[in-house]
């Protein structure tokens, strides 16, 4: 096989994407998803690419992190909830810098310490492994009171799907949070509007979404999930809320399978792997979109 970075950078000049571009970053989420599940034969690819600006926002200026230093006490905490999503947070850290990109290629591998569902195990800037929903907004919660309770000013941040929040769980954990007046938590759901094998409003309706969390003592709003400068906007507005005495939520409304119209609003692409014609069909559409 190729140098592995070099088949995702190809057309950069220079070879260089530049990652502080939030539009960029998420094209490459995208394009290392899609090879990422051509050589594992990996899953969940509508998932990496509905949440792919989330994360690209996050890493490229939002969260306080230091690639050099991935432990150093003062970060920012990230958490993906949604852990089946992983291939999109371990394609952020590699372009950004936390190991080598040509490392993704072992996504899935037996041995490799880059799992299918995220993994903190041998992984620069994961903080905790997650794959069992409904989990990461109480460890979330635990981490922000952890902070506050040491004087840190550190946020957490938490990133979850929208089937998850089925859960009992998510809702003990945003009744603690607002309870307990954890204003440097942070959450964003990627609202794709399906989930596993179905829709979410087939499968348990969440609508009115953006008032429950309301009505659960949160700071919430609805963005447009594919829109960078509106998630930007959503995230520091979140961020200036540290004082309001009530933690905060982003409901960002996505498209599963977002940027190759053949996964796009298609339930399959949950679990489905993109192979032969499928796979050219994906890469010719996302590198017509190469920003």
């Amino acid at each position: 096989m190729e140098n592995y970075e070099e088949l995702v950078h190809r057309g950069f000049e220079g070879g260089r994407p530049d990652v502080t571009r939030p539009e960029v970053l998420a094209w490459l989420i995208r394009r290392n998803g899609l090879e990422m599940a051509r050589i594992s034969r990996g899953s969940h690819i509508g998932s990496v690419f509905s949440v792919a600006e989330i994360i690209a926002v996050l890493y490229s200026g939002i969260l306080r992190v230091n690639p050099a230093d991935p432990k150093m006490p003062e970060r920012d905490r990230l958490i993906l909830s949604k852990g089946h999503a992983g291939s999109a947070v371990y394609a952020a850290l590699a372009e950004t810098g936390f190991f080598p990109v040509e490392m993704l290629k072992q996504h899935y591998a037996n041995g490799s310490v880059l799992s299918g569902h995220v993994s903190h195990k041998g992984v620069p800037g994961v903080e905790v492994s997650t794959g069992s929903l409904g989990h990461g907004l109480s460890i979330g919660a635990g981490m922000a009171m952890g902070a506050r309770m040491n004087g840190e000013d550190w946020r957490t941040w938490v990133v979850l799907g929208d089937g998850e929040c089925d859960e009992g769980s998510v809702w003990e954990a945003a009744l603690q949070a607002a309870h307990f007046g954890l204003d440097r938590l942070c959450a964003i759901v990627d609202y794709n509007h399906m989930q596993s094998l179905f829709s979410v409003e087939k499968t348990l309706r969440m609508e009115p979404f953006e008032q429950k969390w309301k009505d659960f003592g949160w700071n919430a709003e609805s963005v447009d999930g594919h829109d960078v400068r509106a998630l930007q906007a959503a995230c520091r507005r979140a961020m200036e809320n540290a004082g309001s005495g009530k933690p905060s939520m982003i409901l960002a409304h996505t498209v599963k399978g977002k940027g190759v119209s053949f996964m796009e609003n298609n339930i399959l692409w949950h679990y489905r792997t993109p192979q032969g014609e499928e796979y050219e069909a994906a890469l010719k559409e996302l590198e017509a979109q190469r920003p």
